[in-house]
């Protein structure tokens, strides 16, 4: 629609509202306000009732997460590094999502994965402050303390960083 016609619209909206509540008494708004706020209420209650899975689902979750002040003050960019991370750990059969208490591969971690699991390049060199940077930047949104669930991530993190270290050196 023309933005010239929109505008036209919401003036004309605007204008014979603004008549109706100077030509109407305090009683007539009051029943006004009262009556649409109940509707407004009612309206929304069965917005949320028909579209209820669709507003708590992950992506608007996702959409709404940056907007609201969290404590830990995580970001929609931090969410998908963080989705991501598991992603990496999902694939390659670190971290079973079914069953928290055990993996479906026991074996050590590569070098290569412990590089993407810290979101780090392999073909780069580090110190020892940059790996800890990495590591201390994922261990404050899965650390055990804030989650006791995440026990066995923060373990995988743990390792490694280790197998990062032991790299370097």
């Amino acid at each position: 629609m023309n933005i010239f016609f929109l505008t036209l619209i919401v003036f004309l909206i605007i204008y014979f509202f603004l008549t109706w509540f100077a030509k109407s008494s305090s009683k007539k708004i009051y029943s006004f306000l009262r009556k649409s706020i109940i509707y407004i209420a009612i309206i929304f209650a069965l917005i949320i009732a028909a579209t209820g899975k669709y507003i708590f689902s992950l992506p608007f979750l996702l959409g709404v997460l940056p907007l609201i002040k969290t404590k830990a003050g995580i970001t929609l960019l931090q969410l998908l590094r963080l989705w991501g991370f598991l992603r990496i750990l999902k694939n390659s059969g670190r971290f079973n999502f079914g069953n928290p208490g055990s993996s479906l591969n026991s074996q050590p971690i590569s070098r290569d994965e412990a590089y993407k699991i810290l979101n780090l390049d392999p073909n780069k060199k580090y110190n020892k402050e940059d790996i800890q940077k990495s590591y201390k930047k994922i261990m404050k949104k899965i650390h055990p303390d804030l989650n006791p669930e995440l026990n066995r991530l923060a373990a995988i993190v743990n390792e490694s960083k280790e197998i990062v270290l032991k790299d370097i050196i």
